[in-house]
């Protein structure tokens, strides 16, 4: 089995690149969804956030909102919240890959943000990178409700910067030129790393929407 990884920094069009591996027929594990899993109520890093952190948890879960002004500009604090929740993610991974290698999938893809941040690289056989030009990232970025530049510029603090990515990744996926143009590009990788796999059925779809 062939893990291929999947990162891009805030608003390079990650999550859409995701989607569409999906439509590859491709497992793909999503850290974001792991993270909101664990934080739910009954999730697994309740009660280590509700001790660090006690005003973060609201009735059984935590509140992102208010986990994320105690850790905002503390970076001490997003250490301690980065030490419970990487191993959790970190263990949703490696259980999604040994249920695949069981199942004999040929390739699977690791969606994790902060893959070169947190060495899930290390997992991975080859990694992907969705970027596009700063500029196309800022007005993506600042069009999100509740936005600013301050935590733009926090958010980008915590990530390597993109062109570090740039340099460590076996493949580029450049976004900014429409959705057929990123599938299309996505698609050549796929079917490099196996040339057998299943693509998308319906490619004439309104992916240059």
């Amino acid at each position: 089995m062939r893990v291929l990884g999947l990162t891009g920094s805030i608003g390079m069009g990650k999550s859409t690149a995701a989607n569409m591996l999906r439509r590859m027929k491709l497992p793909v594990h999503d850290a974001d969804a792991a993270v909101h899993r664990l934080f739910a109520t009954g999730g697994a890093a309740v009660p280590a956030i509700e001790a660090a952190f006690p005003d973060s948890v609201v009735e059984g879960a935590v509140d992102r909102r208010r986990l994320g002004s105690a850790v905002f500009s503390d970076p001490a604090a997003l250490r301690r919240l980065e030490a419970i929740v990487h191993p959790l993610v970190r263990a949703e991974a490696l259980a999604f890959l040994r249920r695949h290698r069981r199942a004999r999938r040929p390739l699977v893809v690791l969606d994790i943000p902060l893959l070169y941040e947190t060495g899930g690289d290390r997992l991975c056989d080859a990694v992907v990178l969705v970027t596009a030009p700063a500029f196309l990232q800022e007005q993506r970025v600042l069009r999100r409700p509740g936005m600013t530049r301050e935590r733009l510029d926090a958010v980008r603090a915590q990530q390597m910067p993109d062109r570090e990515k740039r340099r460590r990744a076996e493949f580029l996926v450049l976004t900014g030129r429409g959705k057929g143009d990123t599938f299309r590009q996505l698609r050549r990788i796929v079917r490099r790393l196996r040339p057998t796999v299943a693509t998308c059925a319906d490619e004439g779809t309104d992916l240059d929407a």
